[in-house]
Formats: structure tokens, C-alpha cells, sequence
């Protein structure tokens, strides 16, 4: 007899049941390991896949994070470039693709995105048939659009990152100017992540309090208080991130594993995430952008109508032509 056989009796007859809330992360690139590594501290699986074309370095990302399992209370971690091993999971995060060089926009990597997708999307489809798609790879609204045309999944379960994060930078610098923890800072960034996202002033409150109420110009070119420049400054963090340490990493993956808990753990959470906003706020084309939406264990379940000004209204709009113009040249 082994020592395994002296020391432990089975007594199972059946099958062992398996994971029940298994994630899969596409890419162990710095947005993918992240994303990995903020799922896991926030226990939010019990068995974690992660899949990548270069070998070598997913077999050391799997390795360095098994070396933690001490420290974790996620039982199994997997890696292969093989889809087979992301079978059956809840949640497939897709941050594989190019990341965007220094002073590049998130636009200019689209066809090149593209393509990686047509290989990925498939393989995922075929091991987790059920599975809700979670795109996070940039530009992320076309992308989101591009997994979902390639899925063929019905669009609830089909959510791009969006503007989570740029809500997340906006309400942490709203707590800068206000000194505030930005939970207590209500704001909402919609429409494109990206170049051009939109501010909706109209309902940034603390407590309730609508923040324009008290200053009528707040977000206007003859705001005395500039905060116009908060914006500005959500618009241009990664930019400033990507210049000074290469890339950006923490936040996107703090605010995948967000998105992640609200679906695995079935919070009814509202997040502006990318949905198809066809026939919402006067946009026409089959476009995806950022939009208070409702995500729990069947994903994407409602979106909110938010009440926009009428230029608010126009800035989105603008964002899906400049969307739209891009998507309908794309080869899928």
C-alpha cells in the first residue's frame, strides 16, 4: 500500500461533482494576470483556468500562482493552450489581444484585435456553451459587438468592461477634489470607453445631493470650479499610466473581478458596462456602448433608462457614428 492508501480511505462511489463556479481568464498579459489575481483574493471561483498562446510564460504565471494555493481558497488552478481546460465555466474574461503602445488610441488596435478573436471566441464557445462572456481586450466596444457576432450568444450574455472603470477613475477623482471615500461619490461615465466618453453631470450627487443643483455650471466651459477637467483626467489616465509605467494593470483588474462578483455571486449590481444600445437614447446603428445595466448569475438582465440632457444625449449619439464607422469596415 501506498502512503496515500494508508493515510486516506475513499468512500465515494460516484463521480466527484466537479467546479461549480469555475472562471477562465483569455490572456495572462498584465490585464489578464490582474484580473486573475483580483479574482482569486476576492474568492470568487473555485477553480480558476487561465489560457494563453505563449506557452512558457502561462505555465509560469499557473506555476507562480499554485505556490499561493497555501494563502487562497480557490482549490484548483489551470493553464494549457489548449481550450479544453477552460470546459464548463460560469465566466470566460477575454483580455487576450494587442495592448495599445504609448500615445496610441484604444481605436487604432482594432483589426488586429479582430482577427486574434476570430481563433479565441470559437474555442471558447465550444467547452462553455452556457458560459456569459466577459470582453475586456481593447477597443472594448467593438470587441464586445465582434465576440458577440463571432458567439452567436444572446446579448445578455455578451458584457464588455466598458466605462466601470473610467466611473471608477471619475469617482475616485471626485473624491480627491471633494475628500471623500468615491463610494460616497456618485457618477456615471457612459458611452465609449474611451476618447469619447461621456460625463453625465446631471446626476452626480453625494448623499443624494445633486452636486449640479448646487453649482448649475458644473461640467460647462464657464465653470468656475473646472470640473470639466475631472473628465478630461478620466479621459487621460491610462494614457498617463501606459506613458509612465508601460501599461495599465491594477485597476482594469480590480474592476473585472467587480464585474465578476456581481455575476457569480448574483448581486442584481447596476454597473455601466458595454451592451447593445440599439434603439436607446436615439441611437440607430447595432453598436455597443456603456449604459447602467443590471448584471447577475444570467448576466446582463436589464439596462436603466437614464434621464440625459439633451447634449449628453448628442455626445452619445456622436460616440456610436464614431463606433459605427469603425465596425462597419471590420471583416468578421
Amino acid at each position: 500500500m501506498t502512503t496515500q492508501e494508508k493515510l486516506i480511505t475513499h468512500v465515494m462511489k460516484e463521480e466527484p461533482v466537479g467546479s461549480r463556479s469555475k472562471v477562465t481568464v483569455v490572456g495572462v498579459g498584465m490585464v489578464g494576470m490582474a484580473s486573475a489575481m483580483s479574482v482569486l483574493l476576492k474568492d470568487l471561483c473555485d477553480e480558476l483556468a487561465l489560457v494563453d498562446v505563449m506557452e512558457e510564460k502561462l505555465k509560469g504565471e499557473v506555476m507562480d500562482l499554485q505556490h499561493g494555493s497555501l494563502f487562497l481558497k480557490t482549490h484548483k488552478i489551470v493553464g494549457d493552450k489548449d481550450y479544453s481546460v477552460t470546459a464548463n465555466s460560469k465566466v470566460v474574461v477575454v483580455t487576450a489581444g494587442a495592448r495599445q503602445q504609448e500615445g496610441e488610441s484604444r481605436l487604432n488596435l482594432v483589426q488586429r484585435n479582430v482577427n486574434i478573436f476570430k481563433f479565441i471566441i470559437p474555442n471558447i464557445v465550444k467547452y462553455s456553451p452556457n458560459c456569459i462572456l466577459l470582453v475586456v481586450s481593447n477597443p472594448v466596444d467593438i470587441l464586445t459587438y465582434v465576440a458577440w457576432k463571432l458567439s452567436g450568444f444572446p446579448r445578455h450574455r455578451v458584457i464588455g468592461s466598458g466605462t466601470n472603470l473610467d466611473s471608477a477613475r471619475f469617482r475616485h477623482l471626485m473624491g480627491e477634489k471633494l475628500h471623500l471615500h468615491p463610494s460616497s461619490c456618485h457618477g456615471w461615465i457612459v458611452g465609449e470607453h474611451g476618447d469619447s466618453s461621456v460625463p453625465v453631470w446631471s446626476g452626480v450627487n453625494v448623499a443624494g445631493v445633486s452636486l449640479q443643483g448646487l453649482n448649475p455650471r458644473m461640467g460647462g466651459a464657464d465653470d468656475s470650479e473646472n470640473w470639466k477637467a475631472v473628465h478630461k483626467e478620466v479621459v487621460a489616465g491610462a494614457y498617463d499610466v501606459i506613458k509612465l509605467k508601460g501599461y495599465t494593470s491594477w485597476a482594469i483588474g480590480m474592476s473585472v473581478a467587480d464585474l465578476v462578483e456581481s455575476i457569480m455571486k448574483n448581486m442584481h449590481k447596476v454597473h455601466p458596462v458595454s451592451t447593445l444600445v440599439q434603439g436607446m437614447h436615439g441611437v440607430k446603428d447595432e453598436v455597443f456602448l456603456s449604459v447602467p445595466c443590471v448584471l447577475g448569475n444570467s448576466g446582463l438582465t436589464d439596462v436603466i433608462h437614464m434621464t440625459l440632457k439633451p447634449d449628453e444625449e448628442k455626445q452619445l449619439v456622436n460616440s456610436a457614428e464614431t463606433l459605427w464607422g469603425v465596425q462597419k469596415e471590420l471583416t468578421l
